[in-house]
């Protein structure tokens, strides 16, 4: 028998190798699975978180209208006070002398005027006999009426100083919560004083004045006038209230009016809402947010934000399958977040397919396999 040429074996048996590898070779790995959201129109209510203060719907300071010693507080403070309440007296001595003074200048004034009237009628009998002079007559004439102006002179002297022994007694000019007092009793106090001597705020309603930008205002009248946007009726007054906890107060307030006027210094616009308080929560001077109803958006499209990102250019963008399952850039436009959707205003359309999970590493025209995301749910029709 013939021997076989060993390398001549040890090729052929390469070569049936190398060809049963070649036959087995793996499949390409599938498309990538992306989860994607469908968009579509919904109306959208349109509203807005802006800065704001808390004030008081009535504020008064309690002031000393004439001066003196004060002798007594007749108030606790932090109290709830009503209109007209005893506060504060003054050490009203001087003041009771003063009248005392008016009313004695008064009589001596009563008492002038019955000689003055008996002496004028006598010289005009007189002089109609030539017993006194004409001159002597006007004279007798002039002293009984200046004697009458000197009564009523007297008499405004006298309600003067009945007024301020009144102003000894200082009351509440309005009710509400008084405040701590700046002075006690010993304390010299003076008519028209810088200092008050308390403050009282009513609070059972308080104001919270915010402030908008004139350009957000400029781009709501746009948006009302092209009709993208309508007002939302009644509903379009309501304001909440979000407090420097983070908590919403119960309480929703009203839109009372806007200011007619942009502040040359902010260009910004002053609104003021009113807010029922009934316990006493917010205070005057308190900083809050407040979310304003502005209008309804008809035909907004609301994309996840997830779907949305920047470029290194700034602007928005996202990722959609086309008709043939492959990735699609899009250049979006923005208008505002409302809650964890933005409201896209241009770059995508009622129908698109959003990437909204498995955008890592995702190239434009990669063939894909979209499918429902599992931690982002597709806007639902309706509003904010």
């Amino acid at each position: 028998m013939r021997r076989l040429d060993l390398p001549w074996l040890a090729t052929l048996t390469a070569a049936a190798l190398l060809g049963g590898c070649s036959a087995q070779q793996p499949p390409a790995p599938p498309p990538p699975q992306v989860g994607v959201v469908t968009l579509k129109s919904e109306s959208v209510t349109l509203s807005r978180e802006l800065p704001g203060r808390i004030s008081a719907v009535e504020t008064s300071d309690v002031r000393p209208q004439i001066s003196g010693v004060i002798k007594r507080r007749l108030f606790t403070e932090g109290s709830i006070v009503r209109a007209g309440q005893l506060l504060y007296e003054i050490e009203d001595a001087p003041y009771r002398a003063a009248l005392a003074s008016a009313r004695g200048g008064l009589a001596r004034a009563q008492a002038a005027i019955n000689s003055t009237r008996l002496q004028a009628e006598r010289y005009r009998g007189l002089v109609a006999i030539n017993a006194v002079s004409k001159q002597d007559a006007d004279n007798a004439e002039a002293a009984a009426q200046q004697a009458v102006a000197d009564v009523a002179a007297q008499q405004a002297a006298v309600q003067s100083a009945q007024v301020n022994l009144g102003f000894t007694r200082i009351r509440a000019p309005i009710s509400g919560r008084i405040g701590r007092s700046l002075y006690t009793p010993g304390a010299l106090v003076q008519a028209g004083q810088t200092n008050a001597l308390a403050t009282i705020q009513r609070t059972d309603q308080v104001y919270v004045d915010v402030t908008q930008s004139a350009a957000q205002i400029l781009d709501l009248k746009e948006a009302l006038q092209a009709g993208g946007v309508t007002q939302g009726g009644a509903d379009s007054a309501r304001v909440q209230l979000l407090l420097p906890n983070g908590k919403t107060y119960p309480i929703e307030g009203r839109l009372q009016f806007s200011e007619v006027t942009v502040d040359p210094a902010t260009g910004a616009v002053t609104l003021r809402a009113t807010f029922a308080n009934p316990q006493g929560l917010l205070l005057p001077g308190l900083y809050v947010r407040a979310k304003l109803v502005e209008g309804i958006r008809q035909q907004a499209i609301m994309a996840p934000q997830q779907g949305i990102s920047r470029d290194p250019r700034g602007r928005a963008t996202a990722l959609v399958v086309n008709a043939q399952n492959k990735v699609e850039p899009r250049t979006v436009t923005t208008d505002r977040a409302i809650g964890d959707k933005w409201i896209i205003t241009a770059g995508l359309k009622p129908g698109d397919r959003l990437i909204v999970e498995g955008l890592l590493n995702l190239a434009p025209g990669t063939l894909v396999r979209p499918a429902a995301p599992q931690q982002v749910t597709a806007p639902t029709t309706g509003g904010n």
